[in-house]
């Protein structure tokens, strides 16, 4: 079952709708313009699917599914959000969310009692279990730096960077960032515990996967502003306000940075030349300073003759995780699920 046919869900419901090892036997909506609508035409296709998008809630649960696979708001609707899931993992229908990024990692100390005791409570009561995952924060920043530190003997730092350009971006980058705001306006983000709660769960998670206690984690912000007008999909920026944005999450050891998540998002490729890019454009780079040093970029790309552009791509990525991640989680005890409970997910039926 899916919850939410926004940008991620009505990429990944066709996906289900051809996959063998998928049944999809109901899609949730909370908009009401949606509702009664046939899915197949919510999501673009060609032919209807015969199912009908609801928002009413005990009609999916008596239609007892395996999962819920949950492409919700952001947790700037953390109430909505809690109060939805809640419902399913009390009826004893697992979660697998791209959702509530700070709940990657629930032990991180910066989330609220009251955004984690309802999940650990109704995952009691349903004897259910719920994992939230995504692409960033999510497996870019902690599957694909966790698995590279498993290859080396010492690790002295390990870096995850995005490096994207968001041209094409129609999410809140405004407002979070301050992309296209000028230089002296302070978006949500540079607030260092707001930006840690938003993206930072990843840097204690790894600290834990080492085996170490983080002396503390800080941050960093930097502004480039332009010096010509930038068209995006939003709009145009005008010069001398900002089209890009560099910021560092870091996990502090023994005095140093051990564990650095890197931001880099730009409007237009060359956009703050002097900052890190990859090799190609928009990329997910780890870059580990040990014993060996490992270095490793990851693009994701649509080559179908779609005309998507890559951020699309990584979105649809993000929200096949969470659905592929449905049998392991499945299998698992009742409760919090994270990357480091997870198999290896190799998506079992994607080769047919």
């Amino acid at each position: 079952m899916v919850w939410g046919t926004g940008f991620v869900g009505r990429m990944v419901i066709p996906e289900i709708v051809r996959h063998p090892r998928f049944d999809l036997v109901g899609v949730g909506v909370s908009n009401p313009d949606k509702v009664g609508r046939d899915v197949g035409e919510i999501c673009g296709l060609d032919t209807p699917l015969g199912l009908a998008a609801t928002d009413d809630v005990d009609a999916l649960i008596a239609l007892r599914p395996d999962a819920l696979v949950h492409y919700g708001p952001t947790a700037n609707h953390a109430d909505a959000n809690i109060a939805l899931i809640t419902r399913f993992l009390r009826a004893g229908i697992d979660v697998c969310s791209t959702a509530m990024t700070p709940w990657i990692w629930p032990d991180m100390h910066l989330n609220p009692p009251n955004w984690i005791e309802p999940i650990t409570e109704a995952c009691e009561a349903g004897r259910s279990s719920c994992l939230t995952t995504g692409i960033d924060p999510g497996f870019a920043n902690d599957l694909f730096p966790m698995t590279l530190m498993g290859l080396c003997s010492e690790v002295r730092r390990v870096r995850a960077s995005e490096l994207l350009d968001y041209t094409n971006y129609e999410g809140d980058y405004d407002r979070e960032m301050g992309i296209g705001k000028p230089p002296e306006y302070r978006p949500l983000l540079e607030n260092p515990d707001i930006l840690i709660f938003a993206w930072g769960a990843t840097v204690p998670m790894i600290a834990h996967a080492a085996g170490i206690t983080l002396d503390e984690i800080t941050t960093t912000w930097e502004k480039w502003v332009t010096p010509n007008d930038r068209q995006t999909a939003k709009g145009v920026i005008k010069a001398g306000n900002v089209a890009a944005v560099r910021f560092t999450i870091n996990g502090v050891y023994k005095g140093e940075t051990r564990i650095q998540l890197e931001h880099v998002n730009r409007i237009g490729h060359d956009a703050a030349p002097d900052w890190p890019s990859g090799t190609q454009n928009d990329v997910y780079r780890v870059d580990i300073e040990g014993t060996p040093s490992i270095f490793q970029e990851t693009a994701f790309r649509f080559t179908d003759g779609s005309g998507r552009d890559a951020a699309a791509a990584g979105c649809l990525a993000t929200g096949l995780r969470a659905l592929n991640a449905v049998p392991a989680v499945n299998d698992l005890p009742p409760g919090w699920v994270t990357a480091l409970d997870l198999p290896l997910i190799p998506g079992a039926g994607t080769i047919r």
